[in-house]
């Protein structure tokens, strides 16, 4: 197991990046639930943020790929608006133990 952050590290509804060992990955916190996604926008294999753990559209409703603006549901990673519609984005297995956040070690 690598650990990410702690769980109260990200609030609710934001994102945090990370890079491990290379890959490049994000996780949100939405209705005190945490979600882990590798960072490749599904359309063109490209980092989703545009700043810095800023993952999320404006209203934190749903993950963006800052460059064409596909939007994405927080709780699947499934694409539902732009070029990419009805792909999702890798979700990476994770734990939360004792307030910590773990990826799993075969990532």
């Amino acid at each position: 197991m690598i650990k990410l952050c702690a769980y109260t590290d990200i609030d609710e509804a934001s994102s945090r990046g990370f890079n491990i060992n290379g890959k490049s990955l994000f996780a949100i916190k939405k209705d005190g639930e945490i979600f882990v996604y590798e960072n490749l926008c599904p359309h063109l294999n490209i980092a989703l943020e545009f700043a810095p753990n800023q993952f999320l559209d404006n209203e934190q409703a749903f993950i963006v790929c800052s460059n064409h603006g596909a939007l994405f549901e927080i709780e699947t990673g499934n694409c539902i608006s732009g070029p990419c519609i009805n792909q999702s984005l890798t979700p990476l297995p994770f734990e939360v133990k004792e307030n910590m956040i773990f990826l799993s070690a075969t990532t």
